[in-house]
């Protein structure tokens, strides 16, 4: 093809490009963020197995919460999963997965264990869980021990425990159906 002097670089392309369709263009709009959205996957799926928490060789499972009760989360996970939540008063990502973590604990369908990581004296803790009208069970971990046993990374940290033993590991924001659906998963495996 030989080029005139009237004819630019671009008019060659436009001339030899093909118009895409409307279609075509949604379905190539389509295959790019789902291209995006399994890199995403990926990505997020290996960053929360290397965060998650790790459940100890000899794990402490007899836990006293702030108000002085007993909490067997070997007998409690028994009887179906239960849901244990590493959290921080002083966690901004907590102040967003807490509520959710409040609904899950209220509609008393799976025990939820929540321990708030150095988050002050039980005084300051009633004081943050009433603040923000908390109602689920919370141990406080002081010192971080509890958390530091279960090499715990980030929070917010999620494990479901049946009978006794880890059968996953979270971090990061879940929504509500998400930890509904890993704890009925835990229940029927």
């Amino acid at each position: 093809m030989t080029m005139d002097a009237n004819t630019s670089k671009e008019d060659l392309k436009t001339k030899n490009s093909v118009k895409k369709t409307p279609k075509q263009k949604a379905f190539s709009l389509l295959k790019t963020v789902l291209l995006y959205g399994l890199v995403f996957l990926v990505i997020y799926s290996v960053i929360n197995w290397w965060r998650q928490p790790v459940m100890p060789a000899d794990p402490q499972l007899q836990l006293t919460d702030y108000q002085g009760q007993t909490i067997d989360l070997a007998s409690m996970s028994a009887e179906q999963p239960t849901l244990v939540y590493f959290w921080g008063t002083w966690c901004p990502i907590c102040s967003i997965t807490s509520p959710t973590i409040d609904k899950l604990a209220a509609a008393d369908n799976y025990p939820v264990v929540t321990i708030a990581i150095k988050s002050g004296s039980d005084q300051q803790l009633d004081s943050y869980l009433k603040e923000n009208d908390f109602r689920f069970t919370t141990v406080n971990d002081q010192d971080g021990q509890i958390f530091a046993d279960w090499q715990g990374q980030v929070t917010p940290s999620y494990v479901v425990l049946k009978d006794g033993e880890m059968t996953q590991g979270l971090t990061g924001v879940q929504p509500l159906w998400s930890l509904k659906l890993r704890l009925w998963l835990s229940s029927i495996w």
